[in-house]
């Protein structure tokens, strides 16, 4: 018997039923502090199937859509390996139509995700849930550097970047001031939201960095940050955002499980859900 998510039946998990395909892509090739989000899909899993499949708030058992875990991703080589797999991964997917979920890893992972993306749908927004704006056009080298994660998406996409806390100088002269919520400008408050959402077009995808939330709750990322979102904040613009615009695809990213606590890959595991929850709630 296959593992399967969260330990649902295998009826639920079987691949040509399943409407929700979950792709773990272990990759931490570029990470330039904490290492270890090669290893967040694990940890993610175990927390899932300690997890409660009936959630509350939507009166829902989302699992009972199906959702099928893909075989994870191979080992890279070097960064533009994996670019190259995962882009051409994605492109091979969205042909299948099903709704398409990946699970880093580092952000680099993104970049080739975001690409097809991009290309399959027409004026989309990419929202950006994270604490570093990862604008670098390349970094250590390379364009697909985990500091690199949004770039090519602010170039050909309506990027919205929500809870930036970190970044450089020169990072600047690629962000929209009119579509960045800096994480000091949203502090303990939920009246940006709809803002955010005014500012998208039909179609989203949505990244969401781990670090986006505040390192007291989320200390299990590699570049932890001071001042980040809460449950609330983040769920918020995510419950929002899916209530009124079509979500194409979404990732989670930068997991790096920290032994013997298991909070953060309670949380991540949680998150993941919800947001199936909400998209597959009518």
């Amino acid at each position: 018997m296959e593992k399967t998510f969260a330990g649902i039946p295998e009826e639920f998990a079987n691949k040509e039923t399943a409407k929700i395909w979950l792709q773990s892509i272990n990759y931490d090739g570029t990470s330039t502090w904490g290492k270890g989000a090669n290893n967040g899909f694990e940890a993610f899993l175990d927390a899932a199937e300690n997890m409660e499949l009936y959630d509350i708030e939507t009166d829902s058992e989302v699992y009972l859509e199906g959702i099928h875990m893909l075989e994870n991703a191979p080992e890279f080589n070097s960064p533009e390996d994996m670019y190259q797999w995962t882009y051409n991964n994605t492109v091979q997917l969205l042909k299948d139509k099903k709704f398409l979920t990946f699970f880093g890893g580092e952000h680099s992972i993104s970049i080739g995700i975001i690409k097809a993306f991009y290309e399959q749908f027409e004026d989309l927004t990419v929202l950006q849930i994270d604490a570093h704006a990862d604008q670098r056009p390349q970094y250590g080298g390379t364009p697909y550097n985990h500091a690199c994660a949004v770039y090519d998406a602010g170039q050909n996409c309506n990027l919205l970047q929500v809870g930036i806390r970190s970044m450089d100088v020169d990072e600047k002269q690629f962000m929209d001031r009119r579509k960045t919520w800096y994480g000091h400008e949203i502090a303990g408050s939920l009246d940006w939201i709809p803002e955010v959402v005014s500012k998208m077009t039909d179609n989203v995808y949505i990244t969401v960095d781990l670090d986006a939330f505040d390192s007291s709750i989320m200390p299990a990322t590699g570049t932890p940050e001071p001042g980040g979102m809460n449950w609330e904040q983040v769920i918020g613009i995510i419950r929002k955002t899916f209530a009124v615009r079509n979500i194409v695809g979404f990732d989670i990213v930068e997991l790096a499980p920290i032994k013997g606590m298991k909070a953060p890959q309670f949380l991540a595991a949680k998150l993941y859900y919800k947001m199936l929850s909400y998209k597959f709630k009518n």
